[in-house]
């Protein structure tokens, strides 16, 4: 991992509540904070990456100001659930009034890697102007999935996590496709070679740019074709190859539940029996049963 997003900032009456919650995910770093708040709690803060900062939550009839400039008028009970968008180099000063507590989500932006995934489609000027206080319930919902992620790590695969960060990203800065070219299904050759490739490595933590390159279109391109060829995105698809596989020692051999969650690239028996229920409609140890009769 090579982006290190860098800020500096200075606050007052803020304290944060337990432990930070931080995820990495290829395009962003997003951590999760629970603060507790002064009736006049007040920041200022400059990112060198471009920043997604998102209320989730908060106790008080008050509520947050984010602002290009230090001299802030009072505050008439601002909404919960707001969004604040701040470009790299931007210094911003913030504001807390009549707030107990707040939970809030910044993503850290990591353009150089979400470039190349939109590819031709990504426009540097879209990311350069501040939007310091809106709403849009798209963002938000997606929002809320990532910090979901930031608090249980790990439960899903890396794909589901990453594909969230580009809808994200796509979303906040309201990027459209220039060309239709890649908008249909994928070609027979391309679609062989993306599930040859999910099929060998199923056990793997398969990268979308791994498959993405395979048919040299862009990840956000291929997701999309991918989904309308097959009708589930790349990481459903490896969830059911490892299911598949699954199977295989289920019925042919003797190995436990937990031997074959971890041979066939399960985190865990949990995450096994959970995945395999999802597509059977049935526990890994009564479909063995069910076999054998």
């Amino acid at each position: 991992m090579t982006f290190h997003p860098r800020m500096e900032s200075m606050t007052e009456g803020l304290s944060v509540v337990g432990d930070l919650k931080l995820r990495i995910f290829d395009g962003a770093i997003a951590d999760l904070w629970d603060v507790s708040c002064s009736p006049l709690a007040h920041g200022e803060y400059v990112s060198h990456a471009p920043r997604l900062v998102v209320v989730l939550g908060q106790t008080g009839t008050g509520g947050m100001e984010v602002t290009a400039s230090p001299f802030q008028q009072e505050l008439k009970n601002a909404p919960s659930n707001r969004l604040f968008y701040i470009p790299a180099g931007f210094k911003v000063w913030s504001r807390i009034e009549n707030l107990e507590s707040l939970r809030h989500l910044d993503v850290h932006f990591d353009i150089r890697s979400l470039s190349e995934k939109i590819a031709d489609d990504f426009e540097p000027g879209l990311i350069e102007t501040p939007k310091l206080s809106f709403n849009d319930d798209r963002v938000l919902s997606l929002a809320s999935l990532i910090a979901g992620e930031c608090e249980t790590p790990g439960t899903l695969h890396d794909l589901y996590g990453d594909s969230l960060i580009c809808a994200l990203f796509t979303a906040l800065t309201r990027i459209k496709p220039k060309t239709t070219r890649y908008k249909g299904q994928l070609a027979a050759h391309q679609l062989r070679k993306a599930i040859e490739f999910i099929e060998d490595n199923h056990a793997s933590n398969i990268r979308l740019e791994e498959l993405a390159s395979l048919t040299g279109l862009s990840p956000a391109y291929f997701c999309t074709a991918f989904k309308l060829t097959t009708g589930m995105p790349p990481h459903r698809w490896q969830m059911r190859a490892r299911v598949n596989r699954a199977k295989h020692y289920l019925e042919n051999t003797g190995l436990t539940l937990s031997s074959i969650a971890v041979a066939a690239g399960f985190s865990d028996q949990a995450h096994f029996t959970r995945v395999f229920r999802q597509f059977t409609g049935t526990t890994p140890n009564a479909w063995r049963k069910s076999r054998l009769c």
